[in-house]
Order: structure tokens, then sequence, then C-alpha cells
């Protein structure tokens, strides 16, 4: 299984894939929306963790592109971001976000959520 994190805080990304890979949970990254957008239609990854406030396009915007490419647009999307306000969550949920989790997060708590996602899926 592979999850594809985006997000431009390098301590997030380590500590979500710390915590995954113990699980056996390949992890690929990405540090803004642009190149995690090419890195979700080139890896095809089960799974993408990714941040609202992102370089060279927003977390959302990236949704709404992934959303709009049948080769991806299956994809689970979580976003993990620091926004916690309804009206982000509603936004985030209407550009196709499967699941809203605001920083700061437990990591094991968080990769058990993804673990649980990605079991379904692989049913």
């Amino acid at each position: 299984m592979k999850v594809l994190v985006i997000d431009d805080d390098p301590n997030i990304t380590e500590m979500v894939k710390v915590n995954l890979e113990l699980d056996g949970i390949t992890v690929i990254s990405a540090s803004n929306g642009k190149d995690g957008v090419e890195l979700a239609k080139s890896q095809n990854p089960d799974l993408i963790l990714m941040d609202w406030m992102l370089p060279k396009m927003s977390g959302i915007d990236a949704v709404k592109l992934l959303r709009g490419d049948p080769s991806v647009m299956n994809i689970p999307i979580f976003m993990l971001t620091a926004r916690s306000q309804v009206n982000d969550i509603d936004m985030a949920f209407q550009a196709g976000a499967d699941n809203y989790i605001t920083k700061p997060f437990n990591p094991v708590k968080l990769a058990e959520l993804l673990q649980n996602k990605l079991n379904k899926i692989n049913r």
C-alpha cells in the first residue's frame, strides 16, 4: 500500500512517514500542491494526505484537480491542516475531500485512521 503525503512542513511529512512505515506502508511525498498532483497521477497512491496551505497550488485547488481527473478521481483524500473553521471544513468536503483532520494531531491515531481506511480499500 502506498500513501502520498503533500505537505510543505518536512517535520509533519517525516512524522507521518515514520508512523506509516512502521505499519509497512510505502510513503511518497511532495512539498507543494503542483508536484503533489503530478505525483498522484504518476504514482497512483492508495490514499492522499493533503495539507491546505501549500506553495504553488493550494490543497483545495489540488483536490479539485484530482477529482476532475478520471485516472485519479477515486483515490481517497484526507485533508491534514491547521484550518479548523466550520466553513473551511465544508469547503474541503465540497471540493471532494473524504476526511478532514486538524493540526496539531496525534501521529499514532492518524496512522491508525489511515490504516483502517487502507484496509477497507484493499479488501
